[in-house]
């Protein structure tokens, strides 16, 4: 029987779905380690690996020269069988969830692939190079009755969820709007990752590799789950500001602001550019009556409300085991369906169509040496700061290193 002839999920009562990972190196290693643990404790069974690196099996991987994370073959689970191509896999072993951790510009075709095949999927951020690929992406998961969860980390967050909670109810009171900061360095070797690493686009294909829509995707992915305006409706208008220290073609050092349509204005500051050691990224409510802050990568949300200030630690949630949750149980919703990163994909496109302008080599500070050299743009960190706080693009705010490079789409 090939994946086709039945759709995934026809299993025995009680029977663990079979899950694959496709790209299982770098990010891919965290999406093993997660399904070797749920086969241990019989919550799913490891079926099968992709990936144009492993070996046969029983074979050693290599580490890639950026990240130093691998899979090794001889440690996944018995049984786990292993292919080169999501191809192969599908026409050799019957799945029910993949998990598609590859490069963006794979991420459509693989997905519609495995889609199509019944298998409901794990789809790593960003969904799409494009929002032409989403909304067929959007279509074929519309067609097949099939389950695509998004792999936005920090839709699980319960910080994430309980401020939107607030934002919701008005615990706030009237919203002045959203910020979102983030601040980190990235050195050349970031940018050797891999040969699409810092491209808008690759053999004629869109990419998309920047801060904006890349590293620092949770952003404007979080300020919108915050707003309750995920879906592509709900984004009115996007304005990019976008510039770039590096030589790369994307960018990694912007400002973008959306409105949504129930009123609010999002401001993301973000730069991979920052002084050493960075800052962790923040997600920022500003209220009449007070404001929120949350630090998305820890899960730590603190609030102040009419001058009290209370800080609170949350835990997240896993979304492969909320897929599977889904699978088994319907009326568990998902927590990053595809059709919520609609409004984000919004964002990407807009940053796709719009080429970052270099920042003067006099305001860079090359640090460093080797692949560990990478830029600080003069007083970023201040900057991105101020736009977070104000709602304003750098331009706006007259950083030094800003020119006029502002775009605006309305939808």
């Amino acid at each position: 029987m090939t994946p086709g002839d039945a759709p995934a999920g026809h299993l025995p009562a009680g029977a663990a779905p079979r899950v694959a990972v496709v790209g299982v190196h770098g990010h891919g290693t965290t999406h093993v380690r997660t399904v070797t643990g749920l086969h241990h404790t019989g919550q799913a069974r490891f079926a099968a690996v992709a990936d144009p690196q492993l070996p046969p099996s029983g074979g050693s991987a290599v580490s890639g020269p950026a990240t130093g994370r691998v899979t090794r073959v001889e440690e996944l689970p018995a049984g786990t069988a292993v292919y080169s191509d999501l191809d192969s896999l599908l026409a050799a072993t019957e799945v029910d969830v993949v998990v598609i951790c590859t490069p963006i510009h794979t991420h459509v075709p693989l997905a519609e692939k495995a889609l199509r095949a019944g298998a409901d999927v794990l789809l790593e951020k960003p969904p799409a190079a494009s929002l032409a690929e989403f909304e067929r992406l959007q279509q074929v998961v519309e067609e097949t009755g099939r389950s695509c969860q998004v792999g936005f980390q920090v839709h699980g967050s319960r910080a994430a969820r309980t401020l939107a909670s607030w934002v919701a109810d008005g615990r706030l009171g009237e919203l002045r709007g959203i910020g979102a900061v983030g601040a980190w360095v990235r050195t050349d070797e970031y940018w050797q990752r891999a040969r699409w690493a810092g491209r808008r686009s690759l053999d004629g294909i869109p990419v998309v590799d920047g801060a904006v829509t890349n590293p620092f995707a949770h952003a404007s992915a979080t300020a919108l789950l915050v707003d309750g305006s995920g879906t592509a409706a709900q984004v009115a208008s996007v304005e990019t500001d976008l510039y770039r220290a590096n030589p790369i073609e994307a960018d990694d050092t912007s400002a973008v602001r959306i409105r949504t349509t129930r009123g609010t204005t999002i401001l993301a500051a973000l730069t991979l550019c920052a002084e050493p050691p960075g800052a962790e990224p923040a997600i920022i409510v500003h209220g009449s009556r007070g404001r929120a802050v949350l630090r998305y990568p820890s899960d730590h949300l603190e609030l102040t409300v009419d001058g009290v200030t209370t800080a609170t630690q949350y835990e997240r949630d896993d979304l492969l085991v909320n897929l599977l949750d889904h699978r088994a149980d319907p009326s568990v919703p998902l927590l990053a369906p595809l059709a919520e990163l609609g409004g984000f994909t919004r964002v990407l496109e807009e940053v796709r169509l719009s080429p970052p302008q270099e920042i003067a080599p006099a305001l860079i500070d090359w640090q460093g040496d080797g692949p560990g050299r990478h830029p600080v743009v003069a007083e970023v960190g201040k900057w991105a700061a101020q736009a977070a706080e104000n709602l304003s693009l750098f331009s706006e705010l007259g950083a030094p290193w800003a020119t006029t490079n502002e775009r605006r789409s309305a939808y």
